[in-house]
């Protein structure tokens, strides 16, 4: 079994990987596949006033709060971001985020523009964000159609929300567009390698290249 490589052992910090997109662009199943492929992740689980859909599991997709929780959490600080999304509240708790992060851990966010850029102000060294767009606006009204766990009327919303939500790409380090879902998974993959390897973030290679410099050569 071959060893370890030397790189792998240099201590990082963690990067707090966020994705953005409209309802129903694809983020949340790219959210799922880095999951699974990438056992360094760890997901942000969001609270939220919303229902819970029949298809989610408290805890593990969000920590569902009534008004009352949500705002005490707020109110105390517990909450590293916040947002109203379609009516109802999301937020990011703080304690969890910062501790991964500190150790090394990563931790990926499936948040709005909103939240991002709370995060983005808040820890700016540590935020990659990436932004997924529709190929066409024909093909996202689709798409939520096909997922049949929204009515008529709240799709209507969010394709009616989806526009604004467009608009903030530009605050964003990367854009994919998601017009092939493998494709678009590749890519954030391929920019999480190359995150992983900054020079800024890898805490650990004034050691490292110290003692390449002290290493003797029989």
């Amino acid at each position: 079994m071959p060893s370890a490589s030397p790189s792998a052992n240099i201590r990082r910090k963690g990067i707090m990987l966020v994705l953005s997109s409209p309802s129903g662009a694809g983020k949340s199943t790219i959210a799922r596949s880095i999951l699974e492929h990438d056992e360094a992740f760890q997901l942000s689980v969001s609270v939220t006033t919303r229902p819970r859909r029949s298809s989610e599991i408290e805890g593990v997709h969000y920590h569902f709060k009534t008004m009352r929780e949500f705002e005490m959490l707020r109110d105390s600080g517990e909450l590293l971001e916040w947002a109203e999304v379609h009516g109802n509240y999301y937020g990011t708790p703080r304690k969890p985020v910062g501790e991964a992060v500190a150790q090394g851990r990563d931790m990926l966010f499936d948040i709005d523009w909103q939240g991002a850029a709370q995060l983005r102000e808040k820890m700016p060294d540590d935020i990659v964000s990436v932004f997924i767009l529709p190929p066409t606006m024909k093909e996202l009204l689709a798409r939520l159609t096909r997922r049949a766990e929204d009515t008529a009327e709240i799709i209507e919303k969010r394709l009616k929300n989806a526009r604004h939500e467009i608009e903030q790409w530009r605050d964003y380090d990367y854009v994919i567009v998601n017009d092939d879902l493998n494709r678009a998974f590749e890519s954030v993959r391929a920019i999480v390698a190359a995150e992983r390897l900054r020079r800024e973030r890898r805490t650990g290679l004034e050691d490292f290249v110290a003692g390449l410099l002290k290493e003797e050569i029989e």
